[in-house]
């Protein structure tokens, strides 16, 4: 008897944890993401009709991105656009939770000084002295063959191989922009889907390289809509290690176009160029012209984690900057490589004489992909500028909830500022998360805090590796050295319950950023299951990177209505 009464409570007991697990949990924190990037009246309006539906479906947050890391140097007008945004939100009983204090997206903070990017070092770079001024001279100038397409046989071209065999590879004779032809792709999607071509080139380690060429495109593929284009340019070190990430946004048809980039050369002296389409199925497109060359002082960085150094190549003086030349910048800085660098003007009574030859070493900055720079974490001005803003943050917000964003950190550890510190990447994070919690808690010590996952996720961007896209090191282990008091909020789905469960059991509340843009919420479905299994989970974000909204109202409902 007690054995069948022991038999009917464990049954009950299954069957209410079941029909608890089915029915779902009501978590907290029901956000949706809005990038507003500048603020003006579209984006009060914009925000109106998203938070009014939100509210109307149990959405009860609202993430605010956009250009608030330089919120110092705004006018009046902005306060304005920001109170009317908070406005409509308290009116419709949602939190507004600024996204603040970007290390990996920080376009904003380089408004207050470009040079607060993170340097890549260049090192003895060859500049000789002339009258009145030093000017860079390729050290040795870069062997690239047949880079005009001239030479070739059948589908062959000197000097270039293709990843793979059949290559639908042509010389035109009819249409070119340089020489007498230039070579095209096409039907590339009938075997694979890509069209493109390598060679591999011998360049100095730590050096600066700048790659051009003409492009003709016709009826390629459209882009990625999360910015990575059809057409790429990469430089592999030891044919391995990219260390180029740039897609340039060349449109699906158009005439002759100029594509410059830059490349870093780090510890390798071989470099792999591949030049085309990935993940191409229609269209053609034409290549000519193309040249690779040693820069100097292109995006050249001035603070004083990236110091420039002179030095007189046979005698070895350092020679100083004031004295025996001008102060050096680059004046275009943008962190492309469509422009040369500066000449290094030489001062009256200079010590450096004409046919003298300098090594120059120095700092430069770089952007990724589309312009992603990320800036420096060891320089002590990035916290005053942080410190002065948060007081407008709580001035202007008021509720004491924060996103902080940091997250693919794909430039770091590598400018003396770090270097000298004797630290890790991941140590080096760590300690700027805290710092900025420091800052922030000084202000509102009760803050509620919230930070992107993917930085302080094994099973995401802190794997283990030996380096991560420019940073000579993985992430790994950067979970240690932030403070334990953080909301992390998960957003890559493919490995979302190994992520809630890593957080979870080092002591973390979670949130899962849901949806990316697709024309379902099957994304959201799953999520929900994955939160439902995991201690500590407090909540689920819409989180469109498009500005999609037409499937937030059924978020809403399937979110908080559970």
């Amino acid at each position: 008897m007690y054995r069948n009464l022991s038999v009917c409570l464990v049954a009950a007991v299954i069957l209410v944890q079941a029909d608890s697990f089915a029915q779902g949990k009501v978590y907290p924190y029901r956000w949706v993401y809005f990038l507003g990037e500048q603020f003006d009246p579209s984006v009060v309006e914009k925000v109106r009709e998203v938070v009014e539906t939100g509210a109307a479906h149990g959405v009860n947050g609202l993430v605010l991105s956009g250009a608030l890391d330089r919120l110092d140097l705004d006018s009046p007008y902005t306060f304005k656009v920001l109170k009317q945004i908070r406005q409509i939100c308290e009116s419709h009983g949602l939190d507004l939770i600024p996204q603040i204090m970007g290390v990996g997206y920080n376009a904003f903070m380089l408004q207050h000084d470009k040079n607060l990017a993170e340097g890549l070092p260049v090192t003895d770079a060859l500049f000789v002295a002339g009258p009145g001024w030093a000017r860079h001279v390729p050290d040795p100038p870069v062997k690239l063959v047949n880079g005009g397409f001239e030479s070739y046989q059948g589908g062959k071209f000197e000097g270039w191989r293709f990843p793979y065999e059949p290559q639908e590879a042509f010389a035109d004779t009819k249409i070119f922009k340089e020489g007498s032809a230039s070579i095209r792709f096409e039907n590339f999607g009938s075997q694979r889907d890509d069209g493109r071509l390598i060679q591999e080139i011998e360049v100095r380690p730590g050096r600066l390289y700048q790659v051009s060429f003409w492009v003709r495109t016709e009826g390629l593929d459209p882009s990625n809509p999360f910015g990575s284009g059809r057409f790429r340019v990469e430089a592999l070190g030891d044919g391995q290690r990219p260390l180029s990430f740039f897609d340039p946004q060349v449109p699906g048809t158009t005439d002759w176009l100029k594509i410059d980039m830059g490349f870093n050369s780090k510890s390798y002296s071989r470099v792999a160029l591949s030049v085309g389409v990935w993940g191409g199925k229609t269209g053609r497109f034409w290549i000519d012209g193309l040249e690779v060359r040693e820069e100097g002082l292109v995006n050249l960085l001035r603070r004083p984690g990236c110091p420039l150094t002179v030095r007189d190549e046979a005698g070895g003086v350092v020679y100083e900057e004031g004295r025996d030349y001008e102060r050096v910048e680059d004046i275009q800085l943008n962190f492309m490589f469509d422009h040369p660098g500066p000449d290094i003007r030489l001062l009256p009574g200079s010590r450096i004489r004409e046919g003298a030859r300098l090594r120059v070493s120095y700092y430069q900055g770089t952007a990724i992909y589309q312009g992603q720079t990320p800036i420096c974490m060891s320089e002590p001005v990035v916290y005053e500028i942080w410190r002065k803003q948060i007081r407008l943050f709580e001035k202007v917000f008021g509720n004491g909830m924060y996103f902080l964003n940091s997250d693919e950190i794909r430039v770091a550890a590598s400018c003396e500022a770090c270097k000298s510190r004797g630290l890790s990447a991941a140590q080096i994070l760590g300690d700027c998360v805290t710092r900025q919690v420091r800052i922030i808690r000084e202000v509102n010590p009760q803050a509620k805090l919230f930070i992107w996952s993917d930085m302080f996720d094994p099973n995401h961007n802190a794997n283990k590796r030996d380096y991560y896209y420019l940073v000579d090191e993985g992430w790994y282990g950067a979970w240690e050295f932030i403070p334990k008091d953080l909301t992390i909020v998960c957003w890559n789905h493919r490995v979302r319950d190994k992520s809630l469960e890593h957080f979870s059991r080092l002591g973390y509340q979670t949130i899962a950023a849901a949806y990316y843009d697709s024309d379902d919420l099957e994304n959201v479905k799953t999520w929900l299951e994955s939160l439902d299994r995991t201690q500590g989970a407090t909540g689920i974000m819409y989180t469109t990177w498009l500005n999609k909204y037409g499937l937030l109202g059924a978020f809403g409902d399937l979110v908080s209505k559970r």
